[in-house]
């Protein structure tokens, strides 16, 4: 089983002058349920090389077995510092896709040309795709192969309006990741904030917030091994 992770390259958080980036929970705990499992992973972003760490996720309230596993772990820093480039990577080479949140999504991923191709030939190609907390942003502009947009009509989550207005970002991300969704026609549904709630929807696999990144993860391993 081969995976395909993909990271965001944006590291500013709008015009606060604060840095964003990916969220490492969102990495890790997906990222050891696919190796534990057997899996190659490949990791890759738009820029490629080290992409920008959300410094929020790894302060000691959100750090994790998962996250203090990733960090000890010499083989995995090594690819995280090396991402491949994101234009460079090919769905015909992987069985499925897993994209980790963080607020920096929002701003090159849900934009970028190659992500979008990207999700949309693996659904094409009947395979598996799955997004957690802010990714299911990304989303936003992928079509399915008759032009409708990817989520219409199909159940979905993602960060809620109140987890983002609880972090107090709700006026300086460029979207709302529940809001869009719905815009976009998907049928949306959330658990209490900050719990695991993941939905899946034939192909398509979402987890709402870093507490769903293992549920999520998991969900995927199934889909792939029915």
């Amino acid at each position: 089983m081969k995976v395909l992770m993909v990271l965001t390259s944006h590291d500013t958080l709008g015009s606060t002058g604060r840095k964003t980036g990916f969220w490492l929970e969102e990495l890790a705990a997906p990222y050891y349920a696919f190796k534990d499992a057997g899996a190659e992973i490949v990791l890759a972003s738009p820029k490629g090389g080290n992409p920008p760490l959300d410094p929020k996720s790894n302060e000691p309230d959100f750090q994790t077995e998962f996250t203090h596993r990733f960090e000890a772990d010499a083989d995995a820093m090594a690819q995280l510092a090396n991402t491949v480039r994101l234009d460079s990577v090919s769905q015909a080479d992987f069985d499925t896709v897993f994209y980790p949140g963080g607020h920096g999504p929002l701003w090159d991923l849900a934009e970028d040309k190659h992500s979008i191709a990207l999700i949309e030939s693996f659904f094409a190609a009947g395979k598996n795709v799955a997004f957690v907390c802010h990714a299911p942003g990304v989303l936003r502009h992928v079509k399915t192969p008759e032009g409708r947009p990817l989520v219409e009509g199909r159940k979905v989550t993602g960060f809620t309006n109140t987890e983002e207005e609880a972090v107090g970002l709700t006026h300086v991300v460029p979207f709302l990741v529940e809001d869009e969704l719905i815009a976009k026609g998907g049928i949306y549904s959330k658990g209490v904030d900050w719990g695991s709630y993941v939905v899946t929807d034939g192909q398509l696999i979402t987890g709402q917030n870093p507490t769903s990144s293992a549920a999520t993860a998991e969900q995927l391993l199934k889909q792939l091994t029915v």
